[in-house]
This record gives C-alpha cells, sequence and structure tokens, in this order.
C-alpha cells in the first residue's frame, strides 16, 4: 500500500471519530479570542493522538508539530476555531447550547479536519522526511484577525518562510469537490463607521432642521461612486453599507445617524486610494447640506493570494486524490478572510472544501443560522489536507 492508499483507509477508518469531534465543537461554540474551552478541547485530541510538541500561540491557539523519519522540508497546516455571534435555528441534536453563538461559518469542520489530519499523519509519520505545524488559530472573524496576532509570536517567527495551506468549507460546492484558485483568491476588507450629525427636530418644520438621516441617504448613494466612477472596471471592488441608525421616530427626527460597512478590493495601491476619496466624499456632501460627518476606519485584512506554483502543484495533487471531476477551478471571491495574512509573507494555498448537498437540505450559506455541512466531507477534508502536506514534503 502506497503513502496515498493508507492516508484514503485511514481517513475512512478515523472518520466517525472525528464526526463526533466536529458535533462537539458545534455544540460549544465561543466568539472570537474567547476560545479557551476550544483551545483545551483540541490539546487534550492532539495528546491522545501522540502529539506532545504544542506550543500555545495568541493565548488560545494552538501551534503543534509533528516529525518525520528524517530531517527535511516544513510545512504548515491552518484551521481556524472561533465561532459567530448568531442564534442557531438548525434542529440538530448537535445544535449550539450556546445562545446566540454558532459555528456558521465551518470552523468547526476546520478544527475536526485538522485534527483528522493530524491522527493520520502521526500514524504514518515513519513514512514522512521534514516536520508539518498544525496551527489551530483563534479569532478569524474579527478584526485585527488571529493570524496577524500568531505572526507576532515567537514560536511562529522560528519556523521562517515556509509553505501555508488552509481550507475553507463552501456550502455552494457539493460535497466531495474541492475548489482552486491561483493568484489573487480572496478581497481585503476594511470596516466602516460613519456618524452622521445635524439638527433634529419635529418633522413638521424641515426647515428648523438639518437633517442627518436626508444627509445620510444622499451619502449611502453617493458612496456607490467609489465602485461605478472612480475604480477601475479591472479591478473588483465592493461597498457594502449593511446597518442604519436613525434613531427618530414617525415625527421626529433625530440629531445624528450612524452607517456601518464595508469596502473590498483587490488591489493595495487602489484600497488606500479609495478610503481617502471616500473620507472626502462623505465629509464634503455632509458640509454641503450643513451637517458633518466623521469617519472611522478599521483597516482589516489584506487580499489573499495564493501562490501560482504552489496552488498548481497541490491541485494536482487534489486530482491525484478525487480525481479530476471533483476539483474545479474558482473565481476570485470578495469575501476576506484573514488567512491573507500569511500569504503575504508566505507561499500560500487556500482551497474550498464542498460541504452542500441539496438532497439532504443543505444548502443554507455562511453566516446563516441554519448553516450545516454534510459532515461526509470531513473525510476528504482531513484525507486531503494530509496528502497535501506529504506532497508539500516530497513525496510522490
Amino acid at each position: 500500500m502506497d503513502v496515498r492508499e493508507k492516508i484514503e483507509s485511514l481517513a475512512q477508518k478515523f472518520v466517525p471519530e472525528f464526526v463526533a469531534v466536529r458535533r462537539h465543537l458545534h455544540q460549544n461554540p465561543e466568539l472570537s479570542f474567547q476560545e479557551y474551552d476550544t483551545c483545551a478541547y483540541i490539546k487534550k485530541r492532539l495528546q491522545a493522538i501522540g502529539i506532545t510538541d504544542i506550543a500555545s500561540v495568541a493565548e488560545t491557539g494552538l501551534l503543534a508539530t509533528i516529525e518525520g523519519r528524517q530531517k527535511g522540508d516544513t510545512v504548515l497546516l491552518r484551521a481556524d476555531m472561533d465561532a459567530l455571534p448568531i442564534l442557531e435555528k438548525n434542529k440538530v441534536s448537535y445544535a449550539s447550547k450556546n445562545d446566540g453563538v454558532m459555528h456558521a461559518c465551518g470552523h468547526d469542520a476546520h478544527s475536526a479536519s485538522l485534527l483528522l489530519c493530524a491522527k493520520i499523519l502521526w500514524e504514518i509519520k515513519e513514512d514522512l522526511n521534514g516536520s508539518i505545524k498544525l496551527l489551530f488559530q483563534p479569532g478569524e472573524e474579527v478584526v485585527p484577525g488571529g493570524a496577524s496576532l500568531v505572526m507576532q509570536e515567537k514560536a511562529y517567527q522560528d519556523l521562517g518562510c515556509l509553505p501555508h495551506i488552509g481550507q475553507h468549507v463552501q456550502p455552494n460546492l457539493p460535497v466531495g469537490k474541492v475548489g482552486f484558485c491561483s493568484g489573487k483568491f480572496m478581497a481585503s476588507m476594511d470596516e466602516l463607521f460613519l456618524t452622521i450629525n445635524g439638527k433634529g427636530g419635529h418633522g413638521a418644520m424641515p426647515e428648523s432642521l438639518i437633517d442627518p438621516v436626508l444627509i445620510a441617504s444622499h451619502i449611502i448613494v453617493a458612496a456607490q461612486q467609489l465602485v461605478s466612477r472612480m475604480a477601475s472596471p479591472r479591478t473588483p471592488s465592493v461597498l457594502s453599507f449593511g446597518k442604519v441608525i436613525a434613531n427618530g421616530a414617525v415625527n421626529i427626527v433625530p440629531d445624528e445617524v450612524h452607517i456601518e460597512g464595508t469596502f473590498r478590493t483587490f488591489d493595495k495601491a487602489w484600497r488606500k486610494d479609495a478610503l481617502q476619496r471616500l473620507e472626502k466624499l462623505v465629509t464634503s456632501i455632509a458640509e454641503g447640506m450643513g451637517g458633518s460627518c466623521e469617519l472611522k476606519i478599521n483597516h482589516g485584512y489584506p487580499h489573499l493570494v495564493n501562490d501560482t506554483v504552489l496552488t498548481q502543484d497541490m491541485k494536482s495533487a487534489a486530482i491525484e486524490y478525487l480525481g479530476s471531476k471533483n476539483v474545479v477551478d474558482l473565481e476570485p471571491w470578495m469575501a476576506a478572510e484573514d488567512f491573507a495574512y500569511y500569504s503575504q509573507k508566505n507561499p500560500s494555498c487556500f482551497y474550498l472544501l464542498g460541504v452542500g448537498n441539496e438532497q439532504k437540505g443543505i444548502r443554507s450559506g455562511l453566516h446563516t443560522q441554519t448553516f450545516d455541512i454534510d459532515e461526509n466531507a470531513l473525510e476528504i477534508g482531513g484525507g486531503l489536507m494530509a496528502w497535501l502536506a506529504v506532497k508539500n514534503l516530497g513525496h510522490s
């Protein structure tokens, strides 16, 4: 039995154990940078496998090591651990026990898959030449992102530059398939917080007011010029406002309005320029209408770049493992991921793992109250990642 066949056999053998792990994590979600119980649970699972070289990173994260039979190259495999502030509506036995907190982005599946991968690699470590780093990372969902904190840790910095591999569940891909995209894959993301100040009062006397609701309306519409008239059509950009608070009443105009949104793109220079233009635009509109606007920007993740050579190699390895019909090419995705920090400094490959199943009714999108996965994906999630690690260490 060659190494690939061993990995496939072990993934099939061990997956029931890690379906249970995924369900435990799903039932006990923790928000970003609060993953204390999750971290302790994962550490115990690693120790049960036999892995004892485990360092703490970013307080609630872990960096574990598996050494092969001989010295050689090193590859890092990453999973994130945090959940979202969402109230789960799934009627399943493993639904979240923590009201208002839910693994609605699949990080439970990412961690379970990497644990399965770790157990497989531990079983075949005598076949490995080199080292494998297993990174269980906290705080992917909120700025500044756990990745940026992990990268400040000495245990991480001592690794130097090395290949990074990560995966993310995707309900739009059927279970059994994975997808790859070379080059720019995921967008940068900046959080926008606008406060529009005016002069409130009775809605029947507009002449005595400076209406911040009207000013906010003009700002929301005019700001779309960033994408429609200021950005090059060759540079993907998205400006979205998802929260508007104008806390007046049917006949009361408030003194201020709050707006929150995000700006996303794939170009570093345009990102900087766009945010400067946005600040000038919203300020001038508000002042021109007699009010004022303060824009605060939470600078978020950079854009994620998949190394062309590494990604092509990993795609070819995935075809070896799953067959060509189960490996697809992906278009760039405007979502953001803090794995992007690693990709700016290291050759990286971040790919998508299909978890959708229409026949089972598993079709809800990421970050929704009914998100779930077809757990058959865990066998691929753990097995494929183990195979990609092996290929990085030079095995045929």
